[in-house]
């Protein structure tokens, strides 16, 4: 039976909600020969846990925040970065510390990231047949007048200060949230307006928006920036990743995830009181964040310049193929990584889903057996929190299965006594 799945959609599979370990990998490469003899339990997880693939490419990128001052730690980050071999990357501002200058523009970027920019004009080696550097003006870039070292060193779309670009299922706007930007930062700016329609005629099933300062921070050195609380979700903004603050956070409120980046090689800073929706943060070392999308999924993580993963989530926009008789059936949820993890012995599950479903909220093992099934019923649409209680069952890894209407979504726990 196993040997009638399509090998390339299982690896698709893996990497959006595990990461690929050898065993597994010699495993598949066996199945893909037919001489594989035993299905390891981890494999059955994945099979169960699996969202349905559409069979599309996959579109990998990486986010790096205030990065731009030649060193160690903007090494290490850009080594990690490039051993994802991501299609492109997108950077948060502060690309060029202190001052923006043109006599500093390549050292503090072209020396680690010069393969992905073209046209390359800087000296450290060959850039890219085609651009694969989409970067974002931070304060520390309008230090220069007029930003104009930025503005000669990168050749992008639009007026280069804040402009959009599709790869694969997503669509990306780039803004410049500093106060130089002649076109403004307020929610009704000629920029902003740009962004509502931009964001009203886009037919990608993600759109990311990406600029430097953060609307919302839990950091003591910056804080929000509440000129830039614009009505992203409203707007039909799927994410809103950021920098400036020099931490990692997830914020989770006004019905939209926002990250902050800011471990990109530069100082890093502390934090204060959680804000309203702070989930994740940590400021322990330097790193960058991982996306990989597809048509009805879209998976980040925050992984460090030494490869530990801090943060993992998953947004699910999904087309039931499953259902042979509902070919067009669109299933919009949520389910946010549990809180909090590791654990013990309690830990919520928090999900959303934008129209009344049945939905199948279980706990599962490493092996594949179902521990417990903590909803299983039609809901209208909302935000839904489920409690599950592990004192009766070992430490170890399980995984949370959420079922809408035939779709999955998993998230993995950790139970630790």
């Amino acid at each position: 039976m196993l040997r009638n799945i399509q090998i390339f959609i299982l690896i698709q599979k893996v990497n959006l909600f595990l990461q690929l370990r050898p065993t597994l990998l010699r495993f598949l490469r066996n199945v893909h020969r037919g001489t594989a003899r035993q299905v390891p339990g981890l494999f059955i997880v994945l099979l169960l846990c699996h969202v349905e693939s559409t069979g599309q490419p996959l579109t990998r990128f990486a986010v790096i925040g205030d990065f731009g001052l030649a060193g160690q730690p903007e090494s290490d980050v850009a080594t990690l970065v490039k051993s994802w071999n991501p299609d492109f990357i997108l950077t948060l501002g502060d690309n060029n510390y202190e001052y923006g200058e043109a006599s500093t523009i390549d050292q503090n970027v072209g020396q680690y990231y010069h393969e992905f920019i073209s046209p390359y004009i800087g000296s450290f080696g060959v850039g890219s047949s085609t651009n694969r550097f989409f970067p974002v003006l931070g304060n520390h870039d309008w230090q220069a007048t007029g930003a104009q070292p930025y503005l000669d060193y990168f050749e992008l779309p639009g007026n280069e200060r804040y402009y959009d670009f599709v790869r694969g299922p997503v669509h990306f706007f780039a803004i410049d949230s500093d106060v130089s930007e002649p076109d403004g930062q307020t929610s009704t700016a000629p920029q902003a307006l740009w962004l509502r329609d931009g964001l009203a005629n886009s037919t990608s099933p993600w759109k990311i928006v990406y600029f430097h300062h953060p609307p919302y921070s839990s950091g003591t050195r910056h804080g929000n920036n509440a000129t830039m609380q614009w009505p992203f979700h409203a707007w039909g903004a799927s994410i809103v990743i950021a920098g400036h603050e020099h931490t990692y956070e997830r914020i989770e409120r006004d019905s939209i995830i926002y990250l902050v980046n800011g471990l990109g090689g530069k100082s890093i800073y502390s934090f204060g009181s959680p804000v309203t929706g702070s989930v994740v943060r940590y400021n322990a070392d330097y790193g960058a964040l991982q996306g990989v999308a597809s048509v009805e999924s879209l998976s980040i993580k925050f992984i460090t310049r030494s490869g530990i993963t801090v943060d993992s989530f998953a947004l699910g926009r999904n087309i039931a193929h499953v259902q042979a008789d509902r070919p067009n059936v669109y299933v919009d949820f949520r389910l946010q990584q549990n809180y909090p993890n590791p654990f013990n012995p309690s830990t919520k599950l928090t999900f959303t889903i934008a129209r009344s479903h049945f939905v199948v909220l279980k706990v599962f093992n490493i092996f594949g057996e179902v521990i417990t099934s903590l909803i299983e019923g039609a809901l209208p649409p909302g935000t839904y929190t489920a409690d599950w209680n592990g004192s009766n069952v070992a430490s170890g890894e399980y995984i949370a299965r959420l079922t809408v209407d035939g779709v999955m979504m998993a998230r993995r726990m950790t139970l630790v006594r």
